[in-house]
């Protein structure tokens, strides 16, 4: 952790994480890709973030389909947790292997500071929740990962959430079916991906109303989300976002010579934000 955002270990993330769960409310933890992201979120008041691997992927140039290692990954939420003081979520795919993969993925994972990690029931090479042609591993496969991931965790508040891809490969009844095994092997909570409808939101906190549910998808505002139960919500997809404003600039940089500058913040805006300021003080206080 750098000096300027030190944590005591009475505030270490994790523990926080379980703090916000044991609570009543909704954490909504928007989608980041790297540190910067991760500070844009904390200075404008979220409580958490989430490392998509979607994100991570699309940084190194691959699509969302298990190409990255566990090792680029873990490299990427320690950058994240080195940022921030907020309890990070990431991405984990599929633990990238066997159960015993999955302990290591654990133990790496907790060394590089994030606070809780989701292991999913895919065929590894994974893809994203919502592509075609996902596949998954049978269910007490699935179980024995999630009790691997926690016989591995030396911090106990380290969050394992224990996400089914089953929906669209071998319907609903199997989903929830599933759902009830992860969280009987002890899973922390479920996160059911690959939601595309209201119909389908609500019918995933009514099938499994008693457990700590994820929701990913900007299919309901945060509060609409929050009275249907759902104890976290990963949400406000940078990929998409940062897609979309890059192109359109990009395009009017190709067609008119200049980018209008109304659409850019400034580096003095993003350095104050990386701590420059707390650099300066650094310097002279070591300084000879």
């Amino acid at each position: 952790m750098n000096a300027v955002n030190a944590t005591t270990p009475a505030t270490k993330p994790t523990a926080r994480l379980r703090q916000l769960l044991a609570g009543d409310g909704l954490i909504v933890a928007p989608f980041i890709m790297n540190a910067l992201h991760a500070r844009i979120a904390e200075s404008v008041g979220f409580e958490a973030v989430y490392m998509t691997g979607a994100g991570t992927s699309a940084e190194k140039g691959f699509p969302d389909v298990g190409m990255l290692t566990m090792t680029e990954m873990t490299t990427n939420a320690r950058y994240i947790a080195n940022a921030v003081n907020l309890p990070v979520i990431c991405d984990a795919d599929t633990g990238y292997g066997n159960a015993l993969n999955v302990q290591r993925t654990v133990r790496e994972y907790e060394a590089a500071g994030v606070a809780a990690i989701h292991i999913e029931d895919q065929v590894f090479p994974k893809k994203c929740g919502f592509f075609e042609g996902k596949q998954v591993v049978p269910m007490e496969e699935h179980v024995q990962k999630i009790r691997a991931a926690l016989d591995a965790r030396t911090d106990p508040d380290f969050v394992i959430i224990a996400r089914c891809d089953a929906y669209a490969v071998t319907g609903w009844e199997d989903t929830v079916r599933r759902c009830r095994a992860y969280r009987e092997a002890g899973a922390d909570l479920v996160f059911v991906d690959g939601i595309k409808s209201m119909d389908d939101l609500e019918l995933y906190a009514k099938d499994l109303p008693d457990f700590p549910r994820m929701y990913n998808g900007n299919l309901a505002a945060t509060q609409e989300v929050a009275a249907l139960g759902y104890k976290l919500m990963i949400c406000g997809s940078t990929i998409w976002l940062i897609y979309r404003q890059l192109r359109d600039a990009f395009t009017e940089l190709k067609e008119t010579g200049r980018v209008d500058p109304a659409r850019f913040g400034t580096r003095w805006d993003v350095a104050g934000l990386l701590g420059l300021d707390e650099v300066y003080e650094l310097e002279r206080k070591y300084s000879v």
